[in-house]
């Protein structure tokens, strides 16, 4: 939006929530109109899995013929092996102007750094969802050295199924609203899901809303956004 004299405004959120949604309708903001393409950048994913989402479940006996049960997580039923959480993972592929390639991630530790390239960088890793969630940190100040991010999401344990999880994920920048992007499409087996990209378009930094589902992991995801990396088995470290 422009007044009349054609200066760039900022754009703002809901009155109620301070936040911007991106949907089909509305899928890009631009950072850099919004004076918030500095500082660090805070992407948040959230979520929470809960068994009436899974078709319902059943408890067998009660506390009283099954004492021990107060201690162990309730069973799902559902199609399939029994259900008791999902392990969702925020990651980020970089490319950056010099033509350097690659990926934070849990997965392999790729934990990447704030102050220097990539300038992005993973803090926790949440594998039960929850309020606080997993978070990417990424350095704007170094935006120009930015060609393309790409955030994504995937499933590294438990049911795929995006649509039953509530995720969101919320970018959180130095100045203005939060934008917000909710991952609430029914994708069937879906294990993976690309969020938004980050792109430097001539020198302004706009965030788009992807949201594409696709049934593999990060080497699907490299080839549906032509990345070129060279992926392999991984593991994350064990809590």
């Amino acid at each position: 939006m422009r007044p009349a004299d054609g200066r760039s405004v900022f754009e703002s959120g809901n009155p109620a929530t301070n936040a911007i949604e991106l949907t089909k309708r509305r899928q890009t903001v631009s950072l850099t109109k919004q004076g918030a393409a500095s500082g660090n950048l805070r992407v948040n994913l959230s979520w929470r899995m809960r068994t009436s989402d899974i078709g319902g479940y059943t408890k067998r006996g009660g506390l009283l013929r099954n004492p021990g049960s107060l201690f162990k997580p309730e069973i799902v039923q559902a199609q399939g092996p029994a259900v008791v959480k999902i392990d969702l993972d925020l990651a980020c592929m970089y490319e950056l102007k010099d033509g350097s390639k690659g990926v934070v991630q849990p997965l392999g530790n790729f934990l990447g750094d704030i102050n220097s390239p990539p300038y992005v960088k993973l803090s926790g890793d949440d594998r039960f969802g929850g309020t606080s969630g997993e978070t990417i940190y990424i350095n704007l100040d170094h935006r120009d050295e930015f060609k393309r991010l790409l955030v994504f999401v995937y499933i590294y344990d438990g049911t795929p199924a995006f649509d039953r999880t509530h995720a969101v994920v919320t970018l959180y920048p130095s100045n203005g609203p939060r934008l917000e992007i909710g991952l609430d499409e029914r994708a069937p087996q879906a294990r993976s899901c690309a969020v938004l990209l980050i792109e430097n378009v001539k020198g302004e930094l706009v965030v788009r809303r992807e949201v594409r589902y696709v049934y593999g992991f990060q080497a699907e995801l490299d080839r549906l956004y032509g990345w070129g990396l060279q992926w392999g088995p991984g593991t994350k470290e064990k809590v």
